[in-house]
């Protein structure tokens, strides 16, 4: 018997796959838990088109996560931190100081749990990336002046 996945099941497969399974395991295992549906035309074509707005949904976040790893790419993003007379940095460089600059500089917000950033304690040039989307990630530098005393 050929039945749609409800939700995942361990055994079987993930939700919204269409598996064969046999007559008994369905009608008195995954029917009466509400694991599955019987695969008929109507539920292959819900099926179907869940499928396709799924694949649509992800093509455009795709497709502004590399929009926006565009603008990021190889950008120098300055952060004014306060320092000392003799050269030194208070505290250090964050990543939410970090993204709260990159958004400054392009225009967009960005998530600073996607920053990837060594640990910034002086003054100087460090290399940062950030990861917007499975695949797509951009490349910039972070340039830590100083904001004076």
């Amino acid at each position: 018997m050929k039945v749609i996945l409800k939700q995942d099941v361990k055994s079987i497969g993930k939700k919204d796959e269409i598996h064969e399974v046999s007559d008994g395991y369905a009608r008195n295992y995954l029917f009466p838990r509400g694991l599955a549906a019987v695969a008929d035309a109507g539920a292959l074509n819900l099926v179907k088109t869940k499928n396709e707005a799924k694949a649509h949904h992800e093509a455009e976040a795709r497709a502004t996560a590399e929009a926006l790893a565009a603008k990021i790419q190889g950008r120098v993003v300055p952060v004014s931190v306060k320092g000392g007379a003799s050269g030194k940095m208070y505290g250090k460089v964050t990543a939410k100081d970090v993204a709260e600059a990159l958004s400054r500089t392009i225009g967009e917000e960005v998530d600073r749990k996607k920053l990837e950033l060594p640990s910034i304690k002086d003054f100087g040039s460090y290399p940062g990336k950030v990861r917007l989307y499975a695949g797509v990630t951009a490349a910039f530098t972070v340039k830590v002046e100083s904001a004076g005393l």
